[in-house]
């Protein structure tokens, strides 16, 4: 039973009842080098956004300060409540989470018991780890939603690399999250894998706000509905995947030509997957 009865779609899903991150002016500074400088960003319900750029681009640097990891001037906004100057915590009871590009599960732990955990965060420990008779309602969904229904059981610490990327995702749709930050969420997966998780997206993003830092341009051309491009901390373009692959200035970037728009798929594909400033 999964509520979801929406596809993304570019620029949302208009008439819903929609949650949206508004960016304004966000700057981030680190002993003087501005790391990411007056960004503006309206991210909707329902529009799977891709962000991307070069290395050094400030794309995982972006949502860390919206997530509270680090400080940063201007205004992001959740639905119009402020989140700069709040701490990760509060942030995250707001209904904001982000994965790393390392999942971060209890591998000890079963898949079960990890939703349990996030599921319960107001809960002992002891009783967390208490195996329920039941389970919730918004667990039994999630693990439909991520595919893992038949892992339940299993410990989180032998699942293969997309499957723990999976229950990471899990986690924060039990803990309520309507805005979910992905950093590079299919770096190092099989491509049958990469295909499952952006089906999981598009199966998450029509009812949520997604926003997926990604390096690899195939896995982003078949899945985005919209794509922010990042360089040298700015925004440079923003539009369909159409219009960005089109547009000079992202050639650009890419290539250091503005010819040959359908390089860009190749040479951006080669990009180093390593985390950026």
């Amino acid at each position: 039973m999964t509520a979801v009865t929406h596809e993304p779609t570019f620029g949302g899903n208009a008439g819903m009842s929609s949650e949206y991150l508004e960016i304004r002016g966000l700057t981030i500074s680190f002993d003087g080098f501005k790391a990411v400088t007056d960004v503006d960003m309206t991210l909707f319900q329902g529009d799977l956004r891709f962000l991307i750029g070069p290395n050094g681009a400030g794309k995982t640097t972006l949502i860390d300060a919206i997530t509270g990891l680090v400080p940063a001037t201007g205004s992001v906004k959740k639905s119009g409540v402020e989140l700069l100057g709040k701490k990760v915590h509060q942030i995250a009871r707001l209904g904001v989470g982000r994965t790393f590009q390392t999942a971060s599960v209890f591998e000890q732990l079963s898949v079960l018991q990890n939703l349990d955990i996030a599921a319960g965060a107001t809960r002992s420990a002891l009783t967390m780890l208490r195996r329920r008779k039941t389970i919730l309602p918004k667990i039994e969904e999630a693990l439909e939603i991520t595919g893992l229904g038949d892992l339940i059981d299993k410990p989180a610490g032998i699942l293969a690399h997309g499957q723990k990327q999976w229950l990471e995702i899990g986690m924060l749709l039990v803990q309520n999250a309507s805005v979910l930050l992905l950093d590079e969420p299919v770096a190092g997966m099989s491509a049958e894998e990469r295909d499952e998780t952006g089906n999981l997206l598009r199966r998450i993003g029509g009812e949520r706000t997604v926003v997926v830092v990604e390096h690899d341009m195939d896995f982003m051309r078949a899945f985005a509905t919209s794509v922010t491009v990042l360089a040298g901390g700015k925004v440079l373009s923003e539009g369909t995947v159409d219009e960005i692959q089109a547009d000079p200035k992202v050639q650009e970037v890419y290539l250091g030509t503005a010819a040959g728009g359908e390089e860009l798929v190749r040479v951006a594909g080669q990009s180093d997957g390593g985390n950026d400033a």
